[in-house]
């Protein structure tokens, strides 16, 4: 349903951009403002920029960009009025809507219909938990024998499944759920019945403990559940399948209950299990997550990156913990985070061991047997060598393998000195076999791309030919030349379009910038006076009155620029920003991006007495103005020089239609030759 307008505006102005994305990211102060390294994209350096004053954000490596409803739309990945939802649930805004029942709530999207009968099955485990016999004696006292305190049960929103075929299939019927949905969601089956034809429906989940999976938002997405009776046929631990909202390469399971805490203590534990976590979470321990049904991800290392560059693995002594320490360490490495790991004692797993030794002792333990990487496998591979030289240099280079990894050549530099230190090698004998690794990594990749551009070539040559791409001729002819070069003459492009769409992708030619340019003036100094009753809007629009943008989605917006003059109002940068002019996102982006400065001017400047030109000032602004509107005028009179001369070699020009064309270039060529002396540039030949 829809929300009200006056209600929006309730939720935006309630809403914080800088909390809304720290429960995402971890921002770090720079100046005015603050900086992460983007959630959308990867990258080592921190280019996504939050501006608290005027309350957006701009990733200047990938060009995401909006405000507190696009970010939230944007890391879910859910729609409009989901998202107003989620920050007016955060910030305690009540939406007067009239009350939707399961099957309107079912049809607002597929992704949400999910999240809804996720839901629904999360708190129907708890009640049978709390409320049935079998939940009580079964999955309660089991949690209670694990030591787990109410606080700690409600906190990770444990439940248990009876062990019954189809008792949630029938409770979601009944509470209106489609069972079609119920199946996408992961929590029933469908199988054909012995003998065909028959089709018998029942629960994913039955007699087990239930351990739901939220995402970062604390929105159920998926559940892990564990048998607790005896049964060669069914597998110890059972998790959700792959749906449209829950993968399980992207997930840490307790990342919503520890992101706050791995942000306070700029670390993150990695462990193994749902009660590794659980446990560690009730000791204190809070800032813990674990990969549970899958082996570590790249996906989930940058989950952990959003909110801490440290990270430390805490995984069993056995053999089975060492080759899971060191599967992931390399993939850690690989994506900059800084990565030390430890190893309980034999037969212990963090579950036990915090019971067993206790919260402090446990902490103490972590801080005194943590090791960084090359100590970790040096260790190992010092003990397995002994005296055998081959076996030594055999370690050197698995440990020079792991550095090679590291993105940071400064990093890489210092660990070379670690590892001669630690091996009681020369360094330059270390930095030789890292230079050798990486020269073997650099082949390896070209062959790769010369492998790969030979598979594409082969099916190019298989695939039907394609007709070349047309560009679009442009709408309109430049007339009106003036004989005079004293005189600059108007170039005109009658018949514009009345209201022409944006496009998610700008080919960012040499007019298409100059009209970004434009565009981003009027944004940010429109309603400014260049002279007394003249502002830079009332300039531009008037040079530009004949001429229409040929680029979306500058064109879109010069159109509401020129409707709103004519109303007599200058539209300033929070008029997009905050929709009252137009909803389309890349409407947004392009307005953030044009107002949203890169870098900023050091105080230290000023304290040394070196002072920046800013193009707030009036002679600044108005020659920028003046200049940009020249070289809009000069390339589109280019432009069209190079239409006629394509238009001139056609043979079948009659000779009045050849002199024609031959007196409008000869104007254009005044025309262009004209703004080169005015810009003083080089005259074109």
């Amino acid at each position: 349903m829809r929300i009200p307008e006056e209600t929006v505006e309730r939720i935006r102005q309630a809403s914080d951009i800088l909390e809304v994305i720290n429960d995402f990211v971890s921002l770090k102060k720079r100046g005015s403002n603050y900086i992460a390294c983007c959630p959308f994209h990867n990258e080592k350096t921190p280019s996504f920029n939050v501006n608290p004053v005027r309350q957006i954000y701009k990733c200047f490596g990938c060009g995401k960009a909006g405000d507190s409803v696009r970010f939230v739309m944007d890391i879910e990945n859910i729609g409009y009025g989901e998202a107003l939802r989620y920050l007016a649930k955060k910030y305690g805004v009540e939406i007067e809507e009239q009350e939707q029942t399961p099957e309107e709530l079912l049809r607002q999207n597929e992704r949400e219909s999910l999240l809804i009968a996720l839901n629904f099955a999360k708190t129907y485990f708890q009640e049978l938990m709390q409320n049935t016999d079998e939940g009580k004696s079964i999955g309660l006292s089991y949690f209670r024998e694990r030591g787990f305190t109410n606080p700690t049960i409600d906190a990770f929103e444990l439940g248990y499944s009876l062990d019954q075929w189809d008792g949630l299939l029938q409770a979601g019927i009944k509470r209106g759920y489609n069972p079609d949905m119920l199946e996408k969601a992961g929590l029933i089956l469908r199988k054909e019945a012995d003998g065909g034809g028959k089709v018998k429906t029942f629960d994913r989940f039955r007699g087990r403990v239930m351990f739901p999976i939220h995402n970062v938002s604390g929105r159920v997405i998926a559940f892990g559940a564990r048998i607790l009776k005896t049964d060669k046929n069914q597998p110890k631990y059972l998790n959700s399948p792959e749906t449209t909202v829950y993968h399980k390469s992207q997930v840490l399971y307790g990342i919503y209950q520890a992101k706050q805490a791995i942000r306070q203590e700029d670390v993150c534990f990695l462990t193994e299990g749902y009660t590794d976590v659980i446990s560690l979470h009730q000791a204190g321990i809070k800032n813990v997550v674990a990969s549970s049904g899958t082996s570590l991800t790249t996906e989930q290392i940058r989950l952990v990156a959003r909110f801490t560059p440290n990270i430390t693995i805490l995984y069993d002594g056995d053999a089975a913990g060492i080759k899971a320490a060191l599967r992931g360490l390399d993939m850690v490495l690989e994506e900059g985070l800084n990565l030390r790991l430890l190893l309980l004692p034999d037969g212990e797993d963090p579950d036990s061991y915090v019971h067993k030794v206790g919260a402090e002792a446990f902490k103490a333990y972590i801080k005194q047997h943590s090791q960084d990487f090359i100590d970790f496998k040096a260790s190992r591979w010092l003990t397995e060598a002994g005296d055998d030289p081959l076996k030594r240099a055999e370690g050197i280079s698995d440990v020079c393998a792991s550095i090679t990894r590291i993105p940071d050549l400064l990093k890489r530099q210092t660990l070379s000195q670690r590892v001669a230190q630690v091996f009681h090698v020369s360094e330059q004998s270390v930095i030789s076999e890292i230079n050798r690794l990486l020269r073997k990594q650099q082949e390896q990749g070209q062959k790769e791309a010369e492998r790969q551009q030979h598979r594409t070539e082969t099916a190019n040559r298989q695939a039907p030919p394609q007709q070349p791409a047309t560009t679009d001729d442009i709408n309109a002819l430049l007339t009106s030349l003036s004989d005079s070069d004293a005189d600059l003459p108007d170039i005109v492009i009658p018949d514009a379009p009345a209201k022409p769409t944006t496009q998610a992708k700008i080919v960012q030619t040499p007019l298409a910038l100059q009209e970004a340019e434009c565009i981003r003036l009027l944004l940010n100094h429109g309603a400014r006076e260049l002279e007394p009753g003249i502002t830079l809007c009332q300039y531009v629009l008037s040079e530009l009155h004949d001429i229409d943008f040929q680029t979306s989605p500058y064109t879109l917006i010069l159109t509401l620029y020129r409707e709103a003059y004519a109303q007599g109002d200058i539209l300033l940068a929070a008029d997009f920003l905050n929709q009252r002019v137009s909803n389309e996102q890349v409407i947004q982006e392009q307005v953030i991006h044009m107002t949203t400065p890169r870098y900023e001017i050091s105080d230290g400047w000023q304290k040394h007495e070196i002072f920046v030109p800013s193009e707030e000032e009036i002679g600044i602004l108005a020659d920028a103005a003046y200049r940009n509107i020249l070289r809009i005028k000069k390339m589109l009179a280019e432009q069209r020089m190079s239409q006629i001369q394509a238009q001139m070699r056609e043979p079948t020009n009659s000779t009045d239609e050849a002199d024609r064309l031959m007196l409008e270039f000869m104007g254009m060529k005044r025309v262009d030759i004209e703004i080169s002396r005015l810009l003083g540039t080089v005259i074109s030949g």
